[in-house]
């Protein structure tokens, strides 16, 4: 039989016989054995009771025990900044049917994001609109309050919110770098810096920052978006190796040309160079990023996957 295996053979055997040193071995019983008639045995009058109670004893013990085993696990409280449209909320609407509790964070659209907690309740789920920008580290800390406030916890950050302030380099004005710095790297610094305060105490978390291939291979027009999207990049590699030892996951997704509004409203042309760059020749859209992300986030098989940046572009960066 091979080592750790769990089927025994059995080979077929009769009645044998004893040998004259088996008969001696069994001699002290005081009538032979299986010789006498048993029929006529009867159980005591509670013996029946006795032994179904023995029966319900035992199955409340399993029951007990395999409730030990598999407790029953809290919905994920997921964080997701700039959620009111695009690639957010699709993250929010992907989590939120996966059954997370999501917190949608927005800086201006209010509307917008309170039509995602709509259709997140809609499908059975818990939602929350927070408004607040993540810049700006009071607003970072009221968001994270509201959140543990409502359920008691954060397990899961998607630092997602950006904005593009798009410019050759040589006619950038400083605001134009700067806005763009704030929120899309130190935004992300802030809101995780503030999330892994809660995620350390119970030594479990998961971070996923959306980066851009800009972030890896640059743009034109875009330094300061690529220098931001290539810090975002950085730090995350960095923090995964300053968490790790907290069991707190980060990883970062890194986004081609996704299809959106600003998309829709390209030229012919213009959208035809664009998709020249991609071998597969198509716009990524949000919910495939949705889906990418939700698997980091949620996911058990993505539990040994740290410090990584996974581009979803449709082969644009290989």
């Amino acid at each position: 039989m091979a080592s750790g295996s769990a089927i025994m053979s059995l080979k077929p055997s009769g009645i044998t016989k004893p040998d004259k040193y088996s008969l001696n071995k069994i001699s002290h019983f005081r009538q032979p054995f299986l010789l006498k008639n048993y029929s006529n045995l009867q159980c005591r009058p509670n013996c029946k009771n006795s032994f179904s109670s023995v029966v319900k004893a035992q199955a409340v013990t399993v029951k007990q025990a395999a409730a030990q085993v598999t407790p029953k696990t809290e919905a994920p409280v997921v964080i997701v900044t700039g959620a009111s449209r695009g690639i957010g909320k699709a993250i929010s609407l992907a989590l939120g049917k996966a059954g997370c509790k999501v917190l949608v964070n927005y800086a201006r659209s209010s509307k917008e994001a309170e039509e995602v907690c709509k259709e997140i309740e809609a499908g059975g789920g818990q939602a929350l609109s927070f408004g607040g920008d993540v810049s700006k580290e009071a607003d970072v800390e009221a968001m994270i309050k509201t959140a543990v406030d409502a359920w008691g916890t954060v397990d899961v950050l998607i630092n997602n919110a950006g904005i593009t302030r798009d410019g050759l380099l040589m006619r950038m004005t400083i605001k134009q770098w700067q806005d763009v710095i704030d929120l899309n790297l130190t935004g992300v610094y802030l809101c995780t810096q503030a999330a892994a305060k809660i995620m350390m105490k119970k030594k479990k978390g998961k971070i996923i920052n959306i980066a851009s291939v800009v972030g890896l291979v640059g743009n034109f027009g875009q330094a300061n978006y690529s220098a931001a999207k290539a810090g975002v990049i950085g730090l995350t590699k960095t923090v995964a190796k300053e968490y790790a030892s907290r069991n707190i996951n980060v990883n970062a997704v890194a986004p081609g040309f996704i299809a959106s509004d600003m998309t829709a409203k390209l030229g012919d042309d213009i959208e035809k160079k664009i998709l020249g760059q991609v071998p597969l020749g198509r716009y990524g859209q949000p919910e495939e990023v949705a889906g990418l992300v939700e698997f980091l986030a949620i996911n058990p098989a993505a539990n040994y996957i740290t410090g990584q940046v996974l581009t979803i572009d449709g082969g644009m960066v290989m």
